[in-house]
């Protein structure tokens, strides 16, 4: 018999039913909502007069349209008001775990799953959001899905889901000093192009992919899905079990030893056969930052933007397209750029880990004036933690401000917009027309790049600071 994938490991172990020449019935573990998805569906289940299936599968936090200022004081937003209000009713009628604004366990929900230890190998895990695929880090089978598909979940903890393909990408080598988890999945994106997984569930393997922490690699995951992929997933190792240990929802004791013997099971079989291959060499990695509106126009930040030649005849339009919109020329050198914003923060880089890396680099250091920062924890946890490490001292000795848990400048759905026309260096995970506000001009690069941005006010290669 032919050995299977990770991935199929977890998903047959999961399939309830399956429709001949369709969708597979898919049982799901867990399940996380927050409060722009989920009225809706909440909605539907009160029109059809059913109750959440399994409550205690569920877990609801407010991350997307909540204020980064002030979260002590009632919500002056109309919308965000009422969404959060509606979320929290929801929750209490129907028994969901909540974790409301200044709960200690309130954050962004791709960031607490992981923090709390609800985010365990093996599990299929989905949320009304895109980036859903980045618990698959853990060796999950992790991905967004739509608010009639948040519906049906909450109704019978399945949902109705085609099999996509599998890709391994493989990145082998040592990465270069200065060279973070968000360099190498820009790399790769840059690489594959933004519609290069389309149909596929990417597996992340390799030495230069084992060397990342797990913050790391959930940032790597977190962007498959700007790869067009359906989600990311890294076969659980030492450093996996390591993070999952002692948490607050993770098994104890001894049900901890009998989970990881489990969980060693997670792995591709040596004769697994993958629908597509591609393999990297971590030496080629270097500093990323994107140039255009869409995560696969990436290159090193000290290299530059291509010129039409390089473009093929078929993706001139649009490339050209993009450079306008970005005030960019093709060919244009990217270092000295002038820059107005820095906003480090998001489900992709608002860990501790990604503030501890802007702390350290910013220790001693002041922000460029002509710099706005938004540094942004990507939950309560996180924050604390700022606090109890100095980081929070350091940052403010250095002019930054930290602000309060939320999705904030990522996507423009709360107050932290960026103004039309301006730059903005960013260590979320899109960089479309408008995606941080209305004409804002988004390029996307690792925390380590963003902060030395932030000090020299224009675009630098970090590793020259």
């Amino acid at each position: 018999m032919a050995g299977k994938t990770l991935f199929d490991k977890i998903w047959d172990a999961h399939v309830v039913s399956e429709i001949k020449g369709g969708p597979s019935v898919l049982y799901i573990d867990k399940h996380l909502i927050h409060e722009v998805t989920s009225p809706q569906a909440f909605a539907g289940l009160d029109k059809r007069g059913i109750s959440v299936f399994r409550p205690q599968n569920t877990v609801a936090t407010p991350d997307h349209n909540v204020p980064t200022l002030n979260q002590h004081l009632p919500i002056k937003d109309e919308l965000s008001r009422f969404q959060v209000n509606k979320l929290t009713e929801n929750c209490e009628k129907h028994g969901v775990t909540l974790y409301g604004l200044n709960h200690p366990y309130q954050g962004i929900v791709h960031v607490i799953g992981p923090q709390l230890g609800l985010t365990q190998p093996g599990m299929t895990m989905v949320c009304g959001d895109s980036h859903t695929s980045t618990h698959g880090a853990f060796g999950s089978v992790a991905f967004g899905i739509g608010t009639s598909e948040v519906e049906m979940v909450l109704a019978t903890q399945c949902i109705l889901q085609p099999k996509p393909k599998r890709m391994r990408i493989t990145v082998d080598g040592d990465l270069k000093g200065g060279v973070t988890a968000k360099d190498v999945v820009l790399y790769i994106i840059s690489k594959v192009t933004a519609s290069g997984g389309t149909g596929y569930f990417i597996e992340f393997a390799g030495s230069a992919i084992r060397s990342l922490s797990m913050e790391g690699r959930m940032t790597v995951c977190n962007m498959s899905i700007e790869m067009g992929a359906r989600g990311g997933l890294i076969a659980p190792d030492e450093t996996t079990f390591d993070y999952i240990q002692g948490r607050e929802f993770a098994p104890q004791g001894e049900a901890f030893e009998k989970a990881v013997a489990k969980w060693k099971q997670l792995y591709s079989d040596e004769d697994a056969a993958f629908d597509r291959e591609l393999t990297f060499d971590a030496a080629d990695i270097e500093p990323m930052i994107t140039y255009g509106t869409n995560p696969g126009m990436g290159t090193k930040v000290k290299g530059s933007i291509p010129t039409l030649e390089d473009i093929p005849a078929s993706a001139q339009p649009s490339f050209e397209k993009s450079l306008k919109y970005m005030g960019f020329a093709p060919g244009d050198a990217l270092v000295g750029k002038q820059v107005d914003y820095v906003f480090v923060g998001s489900c992709t880089n608002g860990r501790i880990e990604d503030l501890r890396e802007v702390a350290q680099f910013v220790k001693g250091k002041k922000k460029a004036d002509n710099i706005t920062a938004w540094i942004v924890p990507g939950s309560k946890q996180v924050e604390q933690q700022a606090y109890e490490e100095g980081i929070v001292e350091i940052l403010e000795e250095a002019g930054f401000k930290l602000r309060q848990p939320g999705c904030s400048a990522c996507l423009a759905m709360n107050d932290d917009k960026i103004p039309a026309g301006k730059y903005a260096v960013s260590t979320s995970n899109r960089n479309f027309e408008g995606r941080q506000g209305p004409g804002a001009r988004t390029l996307l690069a690792s925390p380590l790049t963003a902060a030395a941005v932030a000090v020299a006010g224009k675009i630098v290669d970090p590793r020259e600071l």
